[in-house]
């Protein structure tokens, strides 16, 4: 069977936003009848909030110096959840083909990859926007404390860690595609080790030494640094917003190329039998 005959190939049929918005649908209608896939969305951001501010308001407490780090947690896990949000919904999202046994159904459609992809996309953005408005919210109330104060500087950061966390989930799509659901740990695990590395509340110089080379290759490290630099008052940093976007484009780029030949390898050798 050619490429251009093969169901679900990407030659089949022409782009088409309709099929974009059914996908979206599908998980909506998942979200709306699955309460407890809410967890992502309205708890777990609280919590995040309720215990790095809680830590901030304690070190705050000790002295006049160090009343400063409260901005930097809160910010912090705010910005954090951007990258989380948008990396999560599109990973679990793939992931709830496979838990539903429906990743078959979905290659004998005129699905294309990119509409499936977009479609997810689309998903993880409305389900950030929900996240990021219950962390907002949960920030205010408790800690008199929003984004605003990053400044106009916060649209790039934010584009920024959109954009890896879309990256990371291919990643992770393509893993699951070629490993199975033995790789559906890395759905999170890849997420918090970038919070481990990438200086989310702190300077780079603050994590150990052998670990500092890889922060300093991540688009990640320097949107947080730009963060920062903001919070401290100062003009926007274009150097590190410029290499922070390059990184990010380059990220993408590689991640779009992995999960594309891993969807071959994925139809080549059968895969599919995992899933059915």
């Amino acid at each position: 069977m050619t490429a251009a005959a093969r169901p679900g190939s990407s030659d089949r049929a022409p782009f088409s936003w309709l099929r974009v918005r059914t996908v979206v649908r599908r998980h909506r209608y998942v979200l709306l009848r699955s309460p407890h896939r809410w967890f992502d969305i309205a708890f777990w951001p609280v919590f995040d909030v309720l215990l790095w501010g809680s830590l901030g308001a304690f070190v705050a407490q000790q002295n006049q110096t160090s009343r400063a780090t409260t901005p930097y947690l809160l910010a912090g896990i705010m910005l954090f959840h951007v990258l989380f949000q948008s990396q999560i919904a599109v990973a679990t999202g793939f992931m709830e083909e496979t838990w539903t046994r429906n990743i078959l159904n979905v290659m004998t459609t005129p699905l294309r990859e990119i509409e499936y992809v977009v479609g997810l996309a689309v998903l993880g953005l409305l389900k950030l926007v929900a996240a990021m408005g219950t962390v907002s919210l949960t920030a205010f109330a408790f800690y008199r404390f929003g984004l605003g104060e990053v400044g106009l500087g916060l649209i790039p950061i934010v584009g920024v860690l959109l954009l890896v966390g879309w990256s990371t989930s291919m990643l992770v799509i393509g893993l699951l595609l070629r490993y199975g659901q033995s790789a559906e740990i890395l759905a999170w695990a890849t997420t918090f080790t970038i919070l481990a590395v990438s200086g989310v509340f702190n300077p780079v110089d603050s994590i150990p030494g052998p670990i500092q080379p890889l922060a300093k290759v991540l688009p990640t490290t320097y949107a947080f640094k730009a963060a920062r630099d903001l919070l401290d008052g100062g003009a926007a940093p274009w150097a590190d917003l410029g290499w922070a976007a390059i990184g990010a484009v380059v990220l993408a780029g590689l991640s779009m190329l992995y999960v594309l030949r891993m969807l071959r390898l994925f139809r080549d050798r059968g895969f599919v039998t995992r899933y059915s």
